[in-house]
């Protein structure tokens, strides 16, 4: 568990403490990791909506009149035809396509761009970026914005509603991965259409003074709809069951973007070098012959829970063909789910004799194409 004296807070600590969450540690920052039931709290998002404290996330901005090439550069997307007012997902690699982070990139003008990076790889990205920008010469500034938000999410069905009663931004017209700004609850925000979820759902850039009086008013504005507070927990069931990626689960600095399945996030033709391109173009080639191994959900016959780490075999002699990435159970299934890296001859849908070694029980699961779970558009 989380350790006061050392981690940090966000703006939010004390209100969720006030709540009775429990807390943990996660990338050295002290984070809600369930308030009650975390299938409540995953239910209430799939059909009503949550409320989340992401203040953890590292935000990079990036400004000046060569920003957009700067990033075309350092990351992995072509960031330069990003239109004002959208958001992507992209990647930063190493030289030889490993994987560093991924992020979302927010074009916010047209020199100034926000990099949110994950928490547990923000030192890092600022890092790489600020060299690559350096050693390059681009007229670019790269600064450091992790002090200067608090981030909130609302995410689940209800969620356009709830936000609706508190800001007369267009909402209506934000589209999935777009962000404006605008006033909620009287804040200057950010309001960004993305989320970690499956669902639809909102994520909200205000100054940390105004984070506490948000929460009020978001809490207050849901109250009728099923919104309730939701911790890390159930923030990683529900990016499972959307088979979205972990960094250092899915995701690491010893697997391509096209190892995990994610190669269109690379713009190998976009004009100009970048960091990897050569190592992710060989990359681009294997995956299209002959993939070692495919990233492929399984889901299990019985009750039993994988994790990471644990062996995928072949029931008829126990070869192992694969390794766990992510396990859990799955409330909306009613079963435990998993992603896992598997041989490719073993990856298709459907493949038979497929089991997960849990502490030396050969437990069956089918193999699934992700996601295991789709909200209906």
């Amino acid at each position: 568990m989380s350790n006061p004296s050392t981690a940090r807070h966000t703006a939010l600590d004390a209100l969720h403490r006030a709540l009775g969450a429990t807390m943990t540690d996660f990338a050295g920052w002290d984070m809600p990791l369930r308030y009650g039931s975390e299938r409540d709290e995953h239910n209430a998002v799939r059909n009503g909506a949550g409320l989340f404290d992401l203040s953890h996330m590292g935000e990079i901005t990036v400004t000046g009149p060569q920003a957009p090439e700067a990033l075309d550069y350092a990351l992995v997307g072509h960031l330069s035809a990003l239109a004002v007012g959208r958001a992507r997902y992209t990647m930063i690699c190493t030289p030889d396509g490993g994987i560093l982070d991924d992020l979302i990139v927010y074009r916010l003008d047209d020199s100034v761009f926000m990099i949110v990076a994950n928490a547990s790889n923000a030192q890092v990205v600022l890092d790489a970026v600020t060299e690559r920008v350096r050693t390059q010469g681009f007229d670019a500034a790269v600064r450091d914005d992790r002090d200067a938000y608090a981030l909130i999410a609302v995410q689940g069905p209800e969620s356009p509603g709830i936000l609706a009663s508190l800001t007369d931004a267009d909402l209506d017209g934000l589209k999935y991965y777009a962000g404006l700004p605008g006033t909620v609850a009287g804040a200057p925000a950010l309001i960004a259409r993305t989320g970690y979820t499956g669902e639809d759902g909102f994520e909200l850039f205000v100054a940390p003074g105004h984070a506490e009086p948000l929460w009020q008013a978001l809490t207050a504005a849901g109250a009728g709809a099923g919104l309730v507070p939701c911790g890390l927990s159930c923030r990683d069931t529900l990016r499972l069951e959307a088979g979205m990626p972990l960094y250092g689960h899915e995701l690491t600095a010893s697997t391509t973007p096209y190892d995990a399945g994610l190669g269109r996030v690379v713009r190998l033709g976009k004009p100009g070098d970048f960091v990897g391109r050569e190592a992710l173009a060989a990359a681009a080639e294997r995956a299209a012959a002959s993939p070692p191994r495919k990233l492929v959900g399984l889901v299990a016959e019985g009750r039993r829970v994988p994790r990471a780490g644990y062996p995928v075999i072949a029931e008829a002699d126990g070869t192992v063909i694969g390794e766990v990435t992510s396990g859990a159970p799955s409330p909306t299934l009613g079963r435990p789910i998993a992603m896992a890296y598997v041989d490719a001859a073993q990856a298709e849908p459907g493949t038979a004799g497929v089991a997960v070694d849990i502490r030396g029980s050969h437990e069956p699961y089918a193999v699934v194409a992700l996601p295991f779970y789709q909200r209906k558009r």
